[in-house]
């Protein structure tokens, strides 16, 4: 099932007009629900369940062999869910006609029709809400169904066809039918999902780091079900499948680890961006290939944005980012400093450069630093070193007269006289 018409879109003015904006913002809220029904399956049941989004309806989750269709409906606030409501009628049609041509079994199909919109009393919605409430009466909710299709004067071709869907079934099947039908009113909107899954974030990842976990959990999940809906018969998210992404993003989130994004893992940079930076510098100084500068300028892309994004977020601690850069550092100094000693006073440059090369050669294959012991991705270490080498004065470098080379690289030259 595809199309704006069924995503529930926000009505900007409660009439027929749908902005452009609202009907994205209603696809946003089918994506934030569904996401928010696996955090909560995650929590609460086994993995022996799915969830697929705009696929034989808005939402659509299977446990065992139930199966629970939802239609979404996010109104502007006063908006309410009358007995000619074309929110009601369209969900009506869609049910009817595939529970008339078969595509639902009513006796595992459980329908949803969840809006933000009010329930005026005794109204149909009214009289299909959870038999808890008290009000549920499916034989009245029957009868003024079939009294408004009756009584309507309406024009609307739309919901012409919807009267006649549900009006045209037998009675033992549209009795079948109610029976499985479920209203929910004045539900959550889009914000208030999202602000009950920011709460369930913090129970696993930690109040401080939970919009930082949601915005990736959402991230992958959204992704995900685009995956889906792009490919006919896409597969929907299982709880075996997402259990595996939650965990694995909870280990990130835990006490001795960091995330490590995927949007920057698969950073390349360019080297010829990177040109005049002072790392870059640095190695074409001690002769390295321009293959391993596209390697480095790799690495330094990479740590940087990872650094920064660490930072924007608050996932630091206080203090974090320099109490690893001075154990880089004081590494770094033990080499160099064995480095000189080994040349002396007398070394060529050809000497030099040897030995620079394998200082480098540490840092780019043996040097793996953690700044936390759960964290472990290599280009955190190297680009991290070219950091340090690229400040406007070094410190760190390869070459054992790197400050002196680099300031006769960046002075002027010399204008003749």
């Amino acid at each position: 099932m595809t199309g704006l018409a069924l995503g529930g879109g926000v009505m900007a003015d409660g009439g027929e007009q749908y902005e452009a904006s609202a009907s994205a913002l209603g696809y946003l809220f089918q994506f934030a629900k569904a996401l928010h029904m696996c955090i909560e399956q995650w929590m609460s049941a086994g993995p022996d369940w799915s969830i697929a989004v705009e696929a034989a309806d808005d939402i659509e989750q299977h446990m065992g062999s139930v199966t629970d269709l939802l239609q979404l409906k996010q109104r502007a606030e006063g908006v309410r869910l009358t007995d000619t409501s074309k929110d009601l009628w369209k969900t009506l049609r869609i049910w009817a006609e595939a529970a008339t041509a078969g595509r639902i079994d009513l006796d595992e199909t459980n329908l949803y029709l969840l809006t933000t919109a009010e329930l005026p009393a005794d109204s149909v919605g009214y009289l299909l809400q959870h038999r808890a409430t008290g009000h549920r009466d499916e034989e009245r909710a029957l009868k003024q169904l079939c009294a408004a299709a009756a009584a309507s004067k309406t024009k609307s071709q739309d919901l012409l066809k919807s009267f006649a869907a549900l009006t045209g079934m037998a009675k033992p099947l549209q009795n079948a039918l109610l029976a499985r039908i479920q209203v929910v009113g004045g539900t959550e909107d889009i914000a208030d999902v999202r602000t009950a899954m920011l709460r369930l974030a913090a129970v696993a990842a930690g109040h401080g780091a939970a919009k930082a976990f949601l915005n990736r959990l959402e991230g992958w999940f959204y992704d995900r079900v685009i995956e889906q809906m792009r490919t006919p018969g896409g597969s929907p998210v299982t709880g075996v499948e997402f259990d595996e992404v939650f965990s694995s993003l909870q280990r990130q989130f835990q006490h001795d680890n960091l995330p490590i994004d995927g949007d920057i893992t698969r950073m390349t940079g360019h080297a010829t961006e990177q040109a005049e930076k002072n790392f870059v510098r640095q190695l074409e100084i001690i002769g390295v290939g321009s293959r391993r500068i596209g390697f480095a300028v790799r690495d330094y892309v990479r740590a940087f944005a990872q650094r920064s994004r660490w930072t924007n977020e608050n996932l630091l601690r206080p203090g974090e980012i320099g109490e690893y850069e001075r154990r880089l550092v004081e590494e770094w100094e033990a080499r160099f400093a064995v480095m000189e000693e080994e040349l002396g006073p007398g070394a060529t440059e050809e000497q030099k450069k040897a030995e620079a090369k394998l200082i480098y050669q540490w840092v780019d294959q043996e040097a793996r630093f953690q700044i936390r012991t759960g964290c472990d991705e290599v280009f955190v270490t190297k680009g991290s070193y070219h950091m340090l080498a690229d400040e406007p004065e070094p410190r760190v470098g390869w070459h054992p007269d790197f400050a002196a080379r680099l300031m006769q690289l960046l002075e002027p030259a010399e204008v003749p006289g």
